[in-house]
């Protein structure tokens, strides 16, 4: 069924629907590793150094969606009355930790660490973004809604010429999604009823909150992004929070616009 009325704000989650962090950070990971085998001046002990020789793609991936998944505990589990602490600075710790378990924690120094930390600053977007943001423009306000800290976010849109019109961040609200508190605040930003918001994501929690907090919803899916189960997935289907569903193959934010009929209209 078609969205109506229309919403006056389209927000939009960041990691995994507008950009690919999966290769990207494997990438990053093996990088920083290849470069401490390099270096002359970083004395890594014998084990260590066969034990980083002997590491797969594959392997280096496993330690990307471990660091993923440490974001995701993270963001679920923040106390809305704890001290803020951004997604970077959850990020450099998380990755001393499972450096250090997979004892991997001489290869690099503190500051090649918060190099590293970094790369999710440095991400990929899916092919159709670019050009998905580019004609939603022509007909809503589009704004990040991520958990990522601000400058985080910022540097995403220029790394990756994103074209959003505003950056709206868990760090302005002190609290991460699912939090309705993010939601809310996003909508206040903007003078709106969440009513009057939508809400683009990959992930069906996070539309499954924004829906509660009153935002309407569409849901982009992207691969091996969805974290519910098979099951959940039939179950979210039936319930029907998500306003929107477009399927693996269905244009992504290129699909989104057409589903919104902004393809209709630059075409007249």
């Amino acid at each position: 069924m078609p969205i109506s009325p229309l919403p006056k704000v389209l927000f939009f989650d960041i990691f995994g629907t507008v950009v690919e962090w999966r290769s990207c950070v494997t990438r990053a990971l093996m990088k920083a590793a290849e470069r401490a085998l390099l270096d002359p001046g970083k004395q890594l002990p014998a084990d260590v150094r066969a034990r980083v020789q002997a590491m797969t793609p594959e392997d280096w991936q496993i330690i990307a969606e471990e660091w993923r998944a440490s974001y995701g505990r993270f963001t679920r589990n923040f106390g809305s009355s704890s001290t803020f602490v951004s997604v970077d600075e959850h990020h450099y710790t998380s990755i001393q930790q499972l450096l250090h378990q997979k004892g991997l924690h001489d290869i690099l120094s503190d500051e090649e660490r918060w190099d590293l930390a970094l790369c999710w600053h440095r991400l990929e977007p899916w092919s159709d973004s670019v050009e998905g943001l580019r004609l939603l423009n022509c007909r809503f306000q589009t704004c990040t809604l991520s958990n990522g800290n601000v400058s985080l976010l910022e540097d995403l849109l220029k790394y990756g010429s994103l074209p959003f019109m505003d950056v709206a961040s868990a760090e302005h609200f002190g609290a991460y999604k699912p939090a309705l508190r993010a939601y809310h605040g996003a909508a206040e930003r903007f003078g709106l009823d969440p009513s009057e918001c939508g809400m683009v994501a990959a992930h069906l929690y996070d539309l499954k909150a924004a829906k509660k907090a009153g935002f309407m919803t569409i849901y982009v899916e992207r691969p091996q992004e969805e974290t519910f189960t098979a099951e959940q997935i039939a179950e979210a289907k039936q319930e029907g929070f998500v306003d929107q569903w477009l399927e693996h193959g269905s244009g992504g934010l290129v699909g989104v616009a057409e589903r919104l009929g902004v393809l209709t209209e630059t075409r007249l």
